[in-house]
């Protein structure tokens, strides 16, 4: 047995303190949007992907095809937010942002696998594809046999289980009639709520009416559930006069032409021409 010091026993306490930070320090953050991957507050994609699920039932509901595509939409903003996508630029023409093409900005690895997935997707395709083609892509919705490729699968199961890892939801065993279906109930509803009453009070109480003054994030979140109709699960609790004020002001937002709000400063063009493909 070598009983030698090892050369980290030699050093000055001074170099060890400096040595055991070093250890201790978070990498670098490679995005621009600020966020910490061990964070327990739900990134868009989470936020969605709960707002979906029946609280009790643990399933989403087979009739809304909406989520799916909803789902990409998010995958798309996530991505953009992380400075990993972008828009090519505009040009002389201005080109409309359901024309433009999606550029792999960054290929750094996000650490979620159903992004890296998407993101590699976007990064290997030429020539690039819009927002709305990706949409379709990633979700299977394509004619052309040669692009099946392109969609994710299991994607609704895959974030499921990214929740039950975090500790949102959980997973059991249901019988309907003659087969078992797995599902996925809240373990703690109280995170539901809190992210419900985040969606009301953002149209409420903390209402800037300015969407440049809105967290991305959550702003994303009102369109695509409206856009996938499951906002409607974070309204119902409300009076009937703070319903009202709340569907008048999502009125608002989605009254806003996405060629003018990605114009102005500190936009993310893509989370626009997100807006942009699910509300024209």
């Amino acid at each position: 047995m070598d009983m030698r010091p090892s050369p980290e026993s030699s050093l000055n306490n001074s170099h060890k303190k400096w040595l055991t930070l070093q250890r201790h320090q978070k990498p670098p953050n490679l995005q621009n949007d600020k966020y910490d991957s061990n964070d327990k507050a739900l990134i868009v994609l989470d936020g969605y992907t709960s707002h979906g699920f029946y609280p009790t039932s643990g399933y989403t509901s087979f009739w809304n095809d909406c989520i799916s595509s909803g789902l990409r939409g998010c995958m798309l903003i996530e991505l953009a937010l992380r400075g990993r996508l972008q828009l090519e630029a505009c040009g002389m023409r201005r080109k409309s942002l359901l024309t433009r093409k999606v550029i792999c900005k960054s290929d750094a690895p996000t650490g979620d696998v159903l992004l890296d997935e998407a993101l590699k997707h976007v990064k290997e395709t030429q020539p690039p594809e819009t927002v709305q083609n990706w949409i379709e892509l990633l979700s299977g919705e394509t004619w052309n046999p040669l692009k099946l490729h392109y969609q994710l699968r299991n994607v609704r199961e895959r974030l499921a289980k990214n929740l039950v890892e975090k500790g949102v939801l959980t997973t059991e065993k249901q019988n309907f009639l003659l087969f078992d279906m797995t599902t996925h109930p809240l373990t703690n509803n109280s995170i539901k709520q809190r992210l419900i009453k985040k969606v009301q009070e953002a149209v409420l109480d903390k209402w800037v009416n300015d969407p440049h003054r809105m967290d991305k994030r959550l702003l994303a979140l009102l369109y695509l559930a409206h856009a996938s109709d499951v906002l409607e699960n974070a309204f119902a609790p409300l009076l009937d006069e703070q319903y009202d004020v709340a569907t008048k002001r999502v009125r608002q937002l989605l009254d806003l032409d996405p060629e003018v709000e990605c114009l102005k400063a500190g936009t993310n063009e893509v989370l626009w021409a997100v807006v942009a493909a699910f509300t024209k």
